[in-house]
């Protein structure tokens, strides 16, 4: 227990210190794998795990997802999605901030990232939200709070890899993270009301839209609303393994972004390449949690760590309580992907030895990794925010999530005491 422990300090100590969280996970779990066994056997390893890891079957549901967000981006539909939340909620007290929480909830349905979708909607939102006076904190709080949406409404890539890394079933975690996210945008919505009836001036009502141009805006999203139902539809109804449906929306997410004109050669090969890199970053990690949880298993570490469960004969949810401090802990330091790639080996065996179900735990999980993107001092989509909004201070970012962060932590409490909301 005594080497995995130190291998994981040495993991965090090195992430710290700018390296690479996937260079960090091979180096530590190479090295660890050999002291414990043998150079051999650990040079075997890394040429086996590299290798299993790029053939495997079910990870090209990654890429293909990855794919399918970077047209929908390119297709421009971020501008029609909040002209649309726009139209029906503009004209309400805080209703800007309402309508780039909607739009980053439906960004979310396609795009799978919860950077991608804060990147993408501030762009579009803050420019409103200056012209009619919003304060920045609730502006860039609503942005970077409804970015979080991204890794749990589907298709999520987080989902995809806690599905892979625990053979669970992708299609289950997709559906259960529906009724999540939708709970996580509601709370976000009237965290808004809660914040503009203290303060009116921190949000102050846009123009009001006639139900002509509402429904002029509403047509303009029908393919992002299509695409949703193609892709969580075919899952749910048996047509398509998520595999397959990973690639029928790359497809028509490739012809929808034809269909509104603007994709050239040049845009369709910078995509690819993008996509390309994009996949590179997360199978590097991937293959390093793999060798960090292989280390870690020849460690003995799960063994030690369920003896010391059972000596201090503590509950279930007090193992439970452990885990998502941890996970608050390490959000600190890490990025969501590289701490559920880093933490999934070790927290997802005790889990289940403390009897709870892997898609609820699945899903209680990535709402602590969204708590964790915004929240200090390492909040990545607060700064990813910052590098788009270089006017707005980070402080002022992290006042402007504070509540929402709150209302984060009713939704997780809310899935702790209603398992029903994942698993029905």
């Amino acid at each position: 227990m005594s080497a995995a422990v130190i291998g994981l300090a040495c993991i965090l100590g090195l992430a710290m210190l700018g390296v690479p969280i996937a260079f960090a996970m091979m180096l530590v779990g190479f090295v660890g794998f050999a002291v414990i066994t043998d150079w051999y056997p650990a040079m075997a390893m890394v040429g086996q795990l590299a290798y299993d890891t790029s053939l495997t079957y079910s990870l090209a549901v990654l890429p293909l997802f990855i794919l399918m967000g970077n047209f929908i981006t390119r297709a421009g539909l971020s501008d029609d999605l909040y002209r649309a939340a726009y139209a029906f909620v503009g004209h309400l007290r805080g209703g800007l901030a309402l309508s780039t929480l909607i739009s980053c909830g439906g960004f979310s349905a396609v795009s799978g990232s919860s950077l991608a979708t804060a990147a993408t909607i501030s762009k579009v939102a803050m420019p409103s939200m200056r012209r009619f006076g919003y304060a920045d904190t609730l502006a860039t709080g609503s942005i970077a709070a409804g970015g979080t949406l991204g890794i749990l409404i589907p298709p999520s890539v987080v989902l995809v890899l806690y599905g892979i890394m625990t053979n669970n079933d992708i299609g289950q975690l997709f559906i259960a993270g529906i009724l999540p996210g939708l709970v996580g945008l509601l709370l976000y919505c009237l965290t808004v009301q809660a914040i503009t009836l203290a303060n009116p001036e921190a949000g102050p009502p846009g123009e009001c839209t006639g139900w002509r141009e509402r429904l002029a805006v509403l047509r303009r999203t029908w393919g992002i609303l299509a695409l949703f139902a193609l892709v969580i539809g075919g899952i749910y109804g048996g047509l398509f393994t998520p595999t397959e449906a990973a690639g029928v929306g790359a497809a028509s997410a490739l012809l929808l972004a034809l269909a509104r004109g603007g994709l050239s050669l040049r845009a369709v090969v910078g995509i690819l390449l993008e996509s390309a890199r994009t996949t590179a970053m997360i199978f590097a990690v991937l293959i390093g949690a793999f060798m960090f949880a292989n280390f870690i298993n020849v460690a003995g570490l799960m063994r030690d760590l369920q003896a010391v469960i059972a000596a201090l004969d503590i509950g279930p949810f007090a193992v439970l309580a452990g885990i998502l401090v941890c996970y608050l802990l390490l959000g600190m330091v890490l990025e969501s992907m590289s701490m559920l790639l880093l933490t999934i080996p070790i927290f997802y065996p005790l889990a289940i030895a403390a009897g709870f179900d892997p898609i609820w735990f699945g899903i209680v999980v990535v709402v602590v990794i969204e708590i964790s993107l915004i929240t200090p001092p390492i909040g990545m989509n607060v700064f990813i925010l910052r590098a788009t909004l270089s006017d707005v201070a980070t402080t002022t970012v992290f006042r402007g999530v504070l509540p929402f962060v709150g209302a984060d932590i009713l939704r997780l409490l809310l899935l702790l005491t209603a398992p029903w909301l994942v698993l029905t």
